[in-house]
């Protein structure tokens, strides 16, 4: 039975796309993307459907010639800030909204709601192995040359993650970073989270260890340790209380080790199934759009519902290209003017640009992109911009 389903959702969403696709045949004309800059083109496109226009703004980018960061909210593991003020503030030339966030007025509002990576640190753990766009500024454009440049190589893979303590030959799974703790976890936290940790109404036990990696202390606690400059502080609450309490040894060595890695990979490693990731910046999104130059949109696969998938929202969105470029693109909606997009459509759509694999970041109210010093788009909310979590990148190459 569950078969069955399954290939009847199969041909289901086969027929919406080809339905989608014999809208567009004949229509669309190759994009005219007009040169902002070297290595940076602008286009703005409208297109008509379901008898509704869809406005949509795209970004061409060539990373030999420009570079992409993630950048968090004020620079910090949680907080929120707009797409403007991050792009402004890090003297970029362009900019859109990036991962999905923990959107309330709590003290974790613009907590990442996924894997999240800056300049090498994990600082918020994968979801459900979803989709996460891998960035890495520092490859050579050429091996063997004597003194070659350096571009951006730019990866699109479903991304899994791990944290351990080990304290002489004791080991502790680490459940979260930078994170609200939930009953029976154990939860890392850096100085890029605060000054101290978070506070707690259940009793906890909290483990601090400094920059040299020595377990400074083991205490009970109700939060409000001090977090150290280069160092962790690890709070546990529940069952994981004892555990904490004998892995790490006060005056020991208390590593902590944190990575992720690609698991069932398509080329087989020496790792076995899973390839384990080196690279600089990592935001997590969901789900995956296009894979091998395909329409591949895995929503049950990253356990999302398929209203978010079918109804038309605004939506921000990357893709790599068939002629080694990179796109960004938001599109508008919830509005007279742009009536939003599927991300089926959305999809379709990027294909039919050339894309070879491709990633839904968070829309709706939060999609945004920014361009020479302002906001090209039309967010819908109806106070205009709104402050998000974390935000893409452009800035220029100067190596």
């Amino acid at each position: 039975m569950r078969k069955k389903l399954r290939d009847k959702n199969f041909v289901y969403s086969t027929v919406y796309i080809v339905i989608f696709l014999c809208v567009l045949c004949g229509y669309v004309p190759a994009q005219e993307f007009k040169t902002i800059r070297d290595g940076v083109e602008y286009a703005e496109v409208t297109r008509t459907i379901d008898n509704q226009p869809v406005r949509m703004n795209l970004l061409r980018l060539d990373l030999t010639k420009v570079r992409l960061e993630v950048v968090h909210a004020n620079d910090a593991a949680i907080g929120v800030e707009t797409v403007s003020s991050i792009a402004a503030r890090k003297g970029a030339l362009a900019a859109i909204n990036a991962g999905f966030f923990r959107l309330d007025t709590s003290a974790y509002a613009g907590d990442p709601a996924g894997i999240f990576q800056i300049d090498g640190k994990l600082l918020s753990e994968a979801n459900n192995g979803r989709i996460a766009l891998m960035i890495d500024n520092s490859v050579a454009t050429c091996q063997k040359c004597k003194n070659p440049g350096m571009r951006t190589e730019v990866t699109i893979a479903h991304l899994k993650s791990w944290g351990e303590l080990w304290s002489e030959t004791r080991r502790s799974n680490i459940y979260g970073i930078d994170r609200q703790m939930k009953d029976n976890e154990l939860i890392l936290y850096t100085p890029e989270f605060g000054a101290v940790t978070p506070r707690s109404d259940m009793p906890i036990t909290e483990v601090t260890i400094d920059a040299g990696k020595h377990v400074t202390s083991v205490a009970e606690t109700n939060g409000g340790t001090t977090i150290p400059k280069g160092g962790y502080v690890l709070a546990a609450s529940g069952a994981r209380r004892p555990e904490l309490s004998a892995t790490a040894v006060k005056g020991k060595d208390g590593l902590i080790i944190l990575g992720s890695y690609i698991e069932n990979p398509d080329m087989p490693t020496t790792t076995g199934k899973m390839a384990f990731t080196n690279v600089e910046d990592i935001v997590g999104g969901v789900p995956q759009l296009v894979k091998n130059g395909k329409v591949n949109v895995t929503w049950e696969q990253e356990k999302t519902s398929k209203s978010f998938v079918e109804t038309h929202h605004p939506r921000t969105a990357v893709a790599k290209l068939k002629d080694g470029k990179f796109l960004l693109i938001t599109v508008d909606g919830r509005s007279e003017a742009s009536g939003g997009i599927s991300l089926y459509e959305l999809a379709a759509y990027l294909v039919e640009l050339g894309a070879t694999d491709a990633m839904n970041l968070d829309g709706g109210g939060s999609t945004t992109m920014y361009l020479n010093g302002k906001v090209v788009n039309h967010p819908s909310d109806k106070e205009g911009e709104r402050k998000v979590s974390d935000a893409l990148i452009v800035t220029p190459r100067k190596k």
